[in-house]
């Protein structure tokens, strides 16, 4: 029964090695509504971001859909990095007032877009004089926020000029780690039995 159990393990865990020294692209969701602002509103508006950050291409793709705002949109951005996880409210760290080419305006669209984080363009400039100064310490400390739970995407409106709907942006598990805790889980239960 062990020699089993390690014969698995072992092909497994240089598997999950391997796929792990390539996997450099992190994947952050967040569910966009009124009751999540800071203060919370009553907004019917809601909205779906998904933030990709890529540590060797130095990127953070940014695709966001948002429906029902109240009023017209005026901003948009990331916001970072709050002193607790998923409360409070932050300084803007990307572009004013929104991101190149969002849709403004209008009280529902889709917006995609791929920031270069090595670019001063892809920051709101306190941002990055407040976090050392240069890019890469604003790459630093924007992708340490978005990490801890400390930063999330905002929509601004004419009716709610503080932020009609925003959502902190949390880690979306990888399908390898998922995969690894039900094998290891599967694993045990059957150790279990056998016991």
């Amino acid at each position: 029964m062990k020699t089993y159990l390690r014969a698995l393990s072992v092909p497994l865990f240089l598997s999950l090695a391997a796929a792990n020294s390539h996997a450099t692209i992190l994947t952050y969701d967040a569910n966009l509504s009124g009751p999540d602002e800071s203060p919370p509103n009553a907004s019917p508006g809601t909205g779906f971001a998904e933030v990709k950050y890529d540590d060797v291409a130095h990127t953070l793709g940014v695709h966001v859909v948002f429906s029902g705002l109240t009023g017209p949109t005026t901003a948009s951005h990331i916001h970072a990095a709050t002193t607790l996880p998923g409360t409070g409210t932050a300084g803007v760290a990307t572009t004013t007032p929104y991101f190149s080419g969002f849709p403004i305006g209008v009280t529902s669209g889709t917006y995609d877009i791929t920031l270069d984080l090595t670019q001063s363009s892809s920051y709101n400039p306190s941002y990055v004089s407040a976090n050392g100064g240069t890019t890469s310490s604003a790459e630093i400390a924007l992708t340490s926020a978005i990490a801890a739970d400390k930063a999330y995407l905002n929509i601004h409106s004419q009716t709610f000029g503080g932020g009609e709907i925003r959502g902190f942006l949390v880690l979306v598990p990888e399908p390898s780690s998922i995969a690894l805790i039900a094998i290891g889980g599967l694993a045990y239960v059957w150790k279990r039995r056998k016991a």
